[in-house]
């Protein structure tokens, strides 16, 4: 696992179980997929530590993080995938090219099996309505008949020790999974109803500075809620909090944990230009986000998709 200097927590897939993801997406090996993917980088010469290395003269904050450190995952028209991690100055680094094939796939979402601060497994779901489980040493199927038209890993919201899963059905009910140790999941138990209210719903992490899993939601009038987590499987939610408004500029909206390593879950949003902003978390359940964006990127038009 890559480790981020001086972070307890903060780890990531390594390469091996970005091999695993990709074999499980693309129904070949592991192996074979780091053998096999194309110029201009194969998976095999991609080191995603050199991708999440700090700077020395990284700030305080950034040595004593809590928030975890995600990579965000790129496919082009293509179908061809590829990863960027943060640069360790508030941005992201070059990309790095996984593989090819990416068409089928709908999300990926790395996630923490023992509560141990390192994000050791990975889910991901196909157009099919397959969902697989990968790891640094192996990837298999752990779902089928998934006719969701949203699903995610925001992280524990169970309230037990491994991240769960949330599936949006097209009757707009949200369905919880709690994750289990080995990638499989429980029977799910139900959320709620109302849920197509809103175009994008998203988190990774806390946002609100109280150490639960919260998450994201924009309604289609551009306002932006925030869901604070309880813990509690039969009711992973409080109320609602209102906490921007506007947000229909934005053509994505991602949290993919810490990215400019000050130790708080920050948001990634994507505009209709194609540029890649950043909100800078507070850990306040208030006012979640330091303002102004920050702007991280440009040219993410050629992505359809992004997670």
């Amino acid at each position: 696992m890559a480790n981020l200097p001086g972070r307890k927590r903060g780890r990531v897939l390594s390469r091996l179980a970005v091999a695993a993801i990709a074999a499980a997406l693309v129904g070949t090996s592991a192996g074979a997929a780091v053998a096999d993917t194309p110029a201009p980088q194969p998976l095999k010469d991609v080191d995603v530590s050199r991708l999440l290395a700090a700077p020395s003269n990284a700030p305080a904050a950034a040595q004593a993080a809590a928030a975890p450190v995600y990579l965000l995952w790129a496919v082009d028209k293509k179908s061809n995938a590829y990863l960027y991690g943060p640069n360790g100055k508030g941005s992201f680094a070059a990309r790095s090219y996984v593989s090819s094939g990416w068409g089928p796939v709908k999300n990926v979402a790395s996630m923490d099996l023992n509560a141990d601060g390192k994000y050791d497994g990975a889910w991901s779901w196909d157009t099919a309505g397959n969902v697989f489980f990968a790891n640094d040493t192996s990837s298999r199927q752990v779902g089928k008949g998934w006719s969701y038209n949203l699903v995610l890993s925001p992280g524990n919201l169970g309230g037990t020790v491994q991240d769960d899963i949330l599936a949006r059905d097209n009757a707009g009910v949200l369905w919880l999974y709690k994750g289990n140790s080995n990638g499989t999941v429980t029977a799910r138990v139900k959320v709620g109803p109302g849920w197509n209210a809103y175009s994008h719903i998203t988190g990774k992490a806390d946002l609100s500075g109280d150490g639960r899993t919260d998450i994201l939601a924009k309604d289609k009038t551009g306002a932006l809620w925030l869901y604070k987590g309880t813990g509690n499987a039969a009711a992973p939610f409080s109320a609602r909090t209102k906490v921007g408004a506007g947000w229909n500029i934005y053509n994505k909206v991602i949290a993919n944990g810490d990215l400019n390593l000050d130790g708080l879950a920050d948001v990634v949003v994507r505009d209709a230009a194609g540029a890649l902003w950043m909100y800078k978390g507070s850990g306040k359940a208030t006012a979640p986000f330091n303002t102004p964006r920050v702007k991280v990127g440009s040219g993410f038009n050629i992505y359809p998709k992004l997670f």
